[in-house]
């Protein structure tokens, strides 16, 4: 028997030694495990004398049940240790200097559509927002583009299935929302559109516009221009200088372009007219009462001129060097 008192003595100081999980369990795979020390006891057992077989087995299994209590123990002290340590090595030093967290910015678009809005609403107009995904018949149709007009040509929107699409202009909000209401109305809208346009310094397949429109009795011309050259003034300043010129767009008659001058240049802010009778017609109002004017403003190439930004991919880069300067 004195084999297993020293195996007892061996396993105990293995045991006792190990400082790690992966040590620990190297001891059990010696001694317990399916090919370890006490398994090969176990084996052997029926080769003893007779007579010391009842006694070897029970210290055998005595010796079993010692060492798994001894390894249980031992693990949950190594465990304990090593989250004293895990805590101690993630301890916060309350004397040192905090650390000034890095604040989130709204983008420079962003921003910029936020305050267009804000003119906008100062001016009495109804902010409303649209889906991007648009069927043909509002995208197009219900703004007086014909199936012959270029821009239906599958090579410069990008088309879902035969009917739906992108939208290629936020002007569709418009034709949804005068189905259904009552003139007068003076509505907002912004967001992104979508063209197939091929990226470079100021084209990109995706962009942002700002679109209104004002139905009314007696709304004309003067009505627009007052209204745009208002909302110029705010966003660039009361001195900038503004001017129209004649414009064609499928949808307003007559139509315009409003053009301002920022930073020593003339920049054009987007296009603009009266809706044309047959707009009005599809959407329910009678255009022998009511008139009504419309513009689309591009946003990505105002921010350009109004900041210097040389190329209107740098909006799509995420550089924190760009947007913080914001």
């Amino acid at each position: 028997m004195d084999d297993l008192d020293r195996l007892v003595q061996e396993a105990e100081a293995a045991i006792r030694t190990a400082v790690t999980g992966e040590a620990l369990e190297e001891v059990r795979r010696t001694y317990l495990g399916r090919k370890g020390i006490i398994a090969g006891l176990f084996d052997a057992l029926p080769g003893a004398a007779a007579a010391e077989r009842p006694e070897r087995g029970r210290r055998l299994n005595a010796l079993r049940m010692r060492v798994e209590t001894l390894l249980e123990g031992r693990m949950q002290e190594v465990a304990a240790a090593a989250g004293e340590a895990r805590l101690a090595a993630e301890a916060i030093d309350v004397t040192l200097p905090g650390r000034r967290p890095h604040l989130g910015r709204r983008h420079l678009l962003r921003q910029t559509l936020d305050e267009v809005e804000r003119i906008f609403l100062g001016l009495g107009f109804e902010i409303v927002d649209g889906t991007e995904v648009e069927t043909d018949e509002f995208n197009f149709e219900r703004l007086n583009i014909g199936r012959d007009h270029p821009a239906r040509d599958a090579q410069d929107s990008f088309y879902i299935t035969d009917d739906l699409l992108l939208r290629t202009h936020t002007t569709v909000v418009d034709a949804h929302v005068m189905v259904g209401r009552t003139p007068p109305m003076r509505v907002l809208t912004t967001g992104r559109c979508y063209r197939r346009d091929a990226p470079d310094w100021k084209h990109m397949p995706v962009f942002h516009q700002v679109d209104g429109f004002m139905v009314g009795e007696r709304i004309t011309m003067a009505d627009l221009k007052g209204t745009l050259t208002s909302f110029a003034r705010q966003l660039f300043g009361p001195d900038v200088r503004t001017k129209f010129v004649p414009g064609y767009f499928p949808f307003t008659e007559p139509s315009a372009e409003m053009l301002v001058h920022f930073n020593d240049q003339w920049m054009e802010l987007g296009g603009c007219g009266m809706f044309h009778p047959r707009v009005l017609e599809l959407a329910g109002i009678d255009p022998a009462q009511y008139t009504a004017f419309a513009f689309g403003l591009g946003v990505d190439r105002q921010v350009m001129v109004r900041y210097g930004i040389p190329d209107i991919r740098l909006f799509w880069d995420n550089d924190l060097r760009l947007l913080r300067q914001f």
